[in-house]
């Protein structure tokens, strides 16, 4: 199994559109299913936490190199 194919299954539930990427208000209402209360503000963070490349979204390598690694993440952003 791939590195990616560990996490394909969450990646999945969390990406609602089926586009490939994760988005801030995905995130958000993930969140919220799972019973937590999120800003706008906190998702769109956490999505930028996550995304490595600059586009906003979190790919499914970039959620699987965070939950592979926590420590990776800049949450300084």
């Amino acid at each position: 199994m791939s590195d990616t194919g560990d996490y394909e299954t969450t990646f999945a539930l969390i990406d609602i559109d089926g586009d490939g990427l994760i988005s801030a208000p995905e995130l958000k209402k993930l969140m919220e299913a799972l019973g937590g209360e999120v800003t706008d503000e906190a998702a769109a963070h956490a999505v930028e936490a996550l995304d490595t490349d600059g586009d906003s979204m979190v790919s499914l390598a970039e959620l699987t190199a965070y939950l592979k690694d926590p420590s990776s993440v800049d949450d300084s952003v």
